[in-house]
């Protein structure tokens, strides 16, 4: 496991950050962007997604549960699990079936299905700090290793 920590001390930040992470995504990679409410998981897959070229409006998918994303080779999936009341709603979605060597999926609040979601490459963590934020990158994989090392 590698860790990476960056300081955000302010929005602009926070979406640089996602723009650099999107120069080093790989097809069928799996990220957790984890944080209180307001922390910027949102701004940051925002950041992230305009990177990789998407110029349309990005929006949080707190009511909708998913966003999808269609480039060229790959479909970029963003999940947002707030709303869950069990980890079994995962199951009962069907999401799973997203989370495919070909996609790339962004989930936020991940903790909301413990123990269904299968090991993610990535985990950012976006925690308060002073003015700013702290952003946290942990891989857990060897295709997440890569991406920290190209970031």
């Amino acid at each position: 496991m590698k860790e990476l920590k960056i300081l955000l001390s302010s929005e602009k930040n926070t979406l640089d950050l996602g723009k650099s992470i999107s120069t080093c995504l790989t097809e069928g990679l799996l990220i957790f962007l984890k944080g209180d409410l307001g922390a910027g998981k949102t701004t940051l897959a925002r950041g992230l997604i305009n990177g990789l070229g998407y110029s349309g409006s990005v929006k949080s998918p707190t009511y909708s549960l998913i966003e999808q994303y269609e480039f060229d080779n790959f479909t970029l999936n963003h999940f947002d699990l707030y709303r869950f009341s069990s980890p079994d709603e995962w199951v009962s979605s069907g999401f799973q079936e997203y989370i495919t060597s070909c996609n790339i999926t962004l989930i936020e609040w991940p903790e909301k299905s413990y123990g269904f979601l299968p090991k993610p490459d990535l985990e950012i963590k976006l925690l308060y700090k002073n003015q700013g934020r702290a952003s946290f990158i942990d891989s857990f994989t060897p295709k997440g290793n890569k991406c920290l090392e190209n970031l």
